[in-house]
């Protein structure tokens, strides 16, 4: 992490208020922060405030657990036929949160940052995250025709195949850079739960049966690719 500053004048930056009224903060000093391209972590606000607060030892560097217990652990049984459109999928859970509208967006955010970064446009990897209370496992992960994959896509109001949700989605500026991801391949991957509700069509969307929300307190993350 590389930190610049200088008076906002110097830095050519300017502040707008939530109105779009432009405020003059030449008299201020405004800090630039450039992320180097390993540090993933600095992709949203909490990762920066927490890299400054070890910087400034007023907490120890954070150590991670991952809590493999055999009485918590997912099971996702992976078919054969998802190794020839996208052989990749890891998963986690993290159990206990509590979101406030904040929190609920940064980390819808850096999820999206994450896509447009590392995931290369989620054509490498993509993300879905879920709510685990809606969800019962195990889970799956197949390959089924487009035609076969009938569900209730993000933010749709009816269920609809994979070709008739790809029909509404080329019509959406920030969806139809996605579909040739999976478009030459006659079998799409999916996520099913033991009920066969659809969690995800990665890397396109997520269900809305399963989305998170302010009240979820535990997030199933599967992450799918074409490369370990």
């Amino acid at each position: 992490m590389e930190l610049e500053h200088g008076s906002a004048e110097e830095m050519q930056m300017n502040r707008v208020d939530g109105d779009g009224t432009a405020v003059d903060i030449s008299s201020e000093y405004v800090y630039k922060i450039e992320v180097a391209a390993n540090r993933y972590d600095l992709l949203c606000v909490e990762g920066i405030a927490k890299a400054f607060r070890v910087y400034l030892g007023i907490e120890p560097l954070p150590r991670c657990i991952v809590k493999n217990s055999s009485d918590d652990l997912m099971e996702i049984v992976v078919k054969p036929e998802t190794q020839a459109v996208r052989p990749c999928v890891v998963a986690c859970v993290l159990r206990d949160i509590t979101f406030d509208l904040p929190a609920y967006n940064s980390f819808i955010d850096l999820q999206d940052k994450l896509h447009q970064n590392i995931c290369r446009r989620r054509a490498l990897a993509s993300m879905g995250t879920h709510d685990l209370d809606k969800i019962r496992g195990p889970i799956t992960y197949e390959a089924h025709p487009p035609q076969d994959i009938v569900f209730q896509a993000l933010k749709q109001t009816e269920a609809m195949d994979c070709n008739a949700l790809f029909e509404v989605f080329e019509k959406d500026n920030k969806m139809k850079k996605f579909l040739p991801i999976l478009k030459p391949f006659e079998k799409y991957p999916v996520f099913y739960d033991q009920d066969r509700q659809v969690l995800s069509l990665p890397p396109i969307i997520n269900s809305e049966k399963t989305k998170i929300t302010l009240d979820t307190k535990n997030v199933f993350i599967e992450i799918t690719g074409t490369d370990i």
